[in-house]
Formats: C-alpha cells, sequence, structure tokens
C-alpha cells in the first residue's frame, strides 16, 4: 500500500510540474484548459466543452486465444501466442491474465456507466478470429458504446510477405473488421457529448497522406477534440518507440525487425506526410490531449502546452480513465 501512495503521490507532483511549466501559445484555446494527472486517472477542465464526458481507455490487452481456424497460420502466431499467458496486475502485484484484466475493466466501466470505451490498439497479439469475437461478445454484453483502432499486433502475422502497410490493410479487413464496425479503420471520429474523439491507425509509424488530411478537416471544425492512436508520437527525450514523427525513426534504429519478422523499417526514416502529421497535431488549437498505449507505461509529455498521454498495457491490468468536466468562461 505504501509503494501504491507513494507511486500516486509522484504521478501527481509530476504532472503538477509538468502542466504548471508547459508554454501557453497565445489565441490557443487549448490553453485555456488544465488537467489533473494521477494515474490511472485524468481529468481535463475546459470551459469548451458544455456537459461532463466519461471515458474508459484500455491499450495492449494481448489476447492470445484461438482455436481451430488459426491452424493454417500457426507458423506465422506461434510466438505472440505463447506470450502473455500469465502476468501480474500492475497495482496489487497478484497474478492476472490479459482475459481477466480485460473482463475486470469492462465490470469497472459498466459499474461506473462511462460514456464510452476507447480501444487504443494490440487488443490481440495477432489477427486471431476467436479471440477477435470472444472481445466483441464482452463488449457488446456490457451495452456501453465502444470505438476501437488497431495496433501493429493487432493485424501482423509474423514472417508473412509484404509491406506492413499492405498487411495491415488486408488482416484488418479480414479480421479486425468487427471490432471496428461501421467506421474506416484507418481513421475516423465519433461524438461524445460534444467532444471529438479521433481515431487514426498509426500502428505502422507512418501516416497516410489520407490521414493527414483527416486531421486537418477534423481540426479545421474548431471543437474540442481527443487524438486515440496506438503508437505516440515524437517527445524529445523519448526513445524511437515514440516513433510518429521521430527523427531517428529509420532503418538503422529497427532494432525489431528480425524478432517480429517484418519488413525493415525505411531507410530514409519517414515519409513527409508523417512529419506534417505530428507538425498538425503539436499545433493545433483543438485538440486538448492526445491518448495511445504501444509503450506499455503510463506517462505523459508536453508538447507546446498540449499532453500527451501514454497507457500502462492491459495485460497487466492496465487502463486510464478519462474525465471531461466543463470549467468556468473567463
Amino acid at each position: 500500500m505504501a509503494g501504491k501512495t507513494l507511486y500516486s503521490l509522484a504521478a501527481l507532483c509530476l504532472s503538477f510540474y509538468l502542466f504548471s511549466c508547459a508554454p501557453k501559445t497565445e489565441n490557443q484555446s487549448t490553453s485555456s484548459v488544465t488537467y489533473s494527472y494521477n494515474a490511472p486517472m485524468v481529468k481535463i477542465f475546459s470551459p469548451e466543452v458544455e456537459d461532463t464526458v466519461h471515458l474508459m481507455l484500455v491499450a495492449d490487452t494481448h489476447l492470445w486465444m484461438s482455436d481451430d481456424r488459426e491452424e493454417p497460420f500457426r507458423t506465422h502466431s506461434k510466438r505472440m501466442a505463447g506470450a502473455y499467458h500469465a502476468t501480474r496486475h500492475f497495482q496489487t502485484l497478484e497474478a492476472t491474465n490479459p482475459e481477466k484484466s480485460f473482463l475486470h475493466v469492462l465490470g469497472m466501466a459498466k459499474e461506473k456507466k462511462v460514456d464510452a470505451i476507447a480501444l487504443l490498439g494490440d487488443i490481440v497479439s495477432y489477427p486471431s478470429e476467436y479471440a477477435v469475437e470472444w472481445a466483441k461478445g464482452k463488449l457488446d454484453s456490457i451495452g456501453i458504446p465502444y470505438y476501437y483502432i488497431a495496433g501493429n499486433h493487432d493485424w501482423h502475422y509474423e514472417g508473412m510477405e509484404g509491406s506492413s502497410i499492405e498487411l495491415r490493410d488486408t488482416w484488418a479487413k479480414k479480421r479486425l473488421m468487427p471490432l471496428v464496425g461501421p467506421h474506416n479503420p484507418l481513421m475516423y471520429s465519433v461524438d461524445v457529448k460534444g467532444v471529438k474523439l479521433l481515431f487514426i491507425d498509426d500502428s505502422v509509424y507512418e501516416i497516410l497522406p489520407e490521414q493527414l488530411d483527416f486531421f486537418r478537416q477534423e481540426d479545421s471544425q474548431g471543437k474540442p477534440m481527443l487524438l486515440m492512436m496506438h503508437i505516440p508520437v515524437y517527445a524529445p527525450g523519448r526513445e524511437v518507440g515514440f516513433g510518429v514523427g521521430h527523427p531517428d525513426w529509420n532503418a538503422a534504429h529497427d532494432t525489431s525487425f528480425e524478432l517480429e519478422r517484418r519488413n525493415r523499417w525505411a531507410a530514409e526514416g519517414h515519409k513527409p506526410e508523417t512529419f506534417a502529421f505530428y507538425d498538425a497535431v503539436v499545433s493545433s488549437s483543438n485538440l486538448m490531449a492526445t491518448f495511445t498505449g504501444h509503450v506499455h507505461r503510463n506517462g505523459v509529455d508536453v508538447i507546446q502546452g498540449k499532453p500527451f498521454f501514454t497507457i500502462k498495457e492491459n495485460a497487466s491490468g492496465g487502463y486510464c480513465e478519462v474525465w471531461i468536466i466543463p470549467a468556468p468562461k473567463k
């Protein structure tokens, strides 16, 4: 208990320091937004919202189960199917597993009567039909709207030929659409009580031109927004896993391509549209915060006055509870 208290106090002190020292831009609407961060809870106070919004965010559950339909693909799913069978809860250190952790967070979401659940990728460890159906069944059963965007493992069969973009397109359409629902798997937005939730698939570390156009179009509407992705954006001092817009994202710094049996990152690094997307995101006057998974830890970076949160992996019980609360207009 003492360790948990110290952890919470440290997170609170860190958030106070980061947000109190964050630079503000003149005429930037997000400059009037304030934040409270005590992981795994984030509270956002904004004069631009009219109603309280309560969200539950989940990333990196890494469900690994399958059935006989997986037999033709075992060569490609074997490594990740053997991962995350048993974990330790990030708060209690008690034994748990991905299925138990997922159900526990869904139970909390139902008990707290949240407005929506956001699933930020790597909910499954590979595109297992059974795991996707299991997750969808559990989500449907609690009667809360949920929104999903893929992570780099959700669609990845290791050792299959093809580029990451090609394989994502193939397996997202073949296996992940039950979770995506009626939306475009690459990008979509939903309105939750006046707040735009933008879901953009950055699971190949790159942003496509149409995704850049989508973000700019949504941003131009002038409504308060949250951005939901899987891979975090670059922040000075962060490792290359914070890969969207990272200047060192390139083949020379790709240390996992052999383990994951995929094509190596591009020798020349990011395409121009990825850097343009990064610039658009960090300079947006409507974006209140960005939430991602991938790095399996709670954290926050502040870039141009805006917070970029990462979420502890759900395989170990992690989640993020987000409150957006109206604040008085000045």
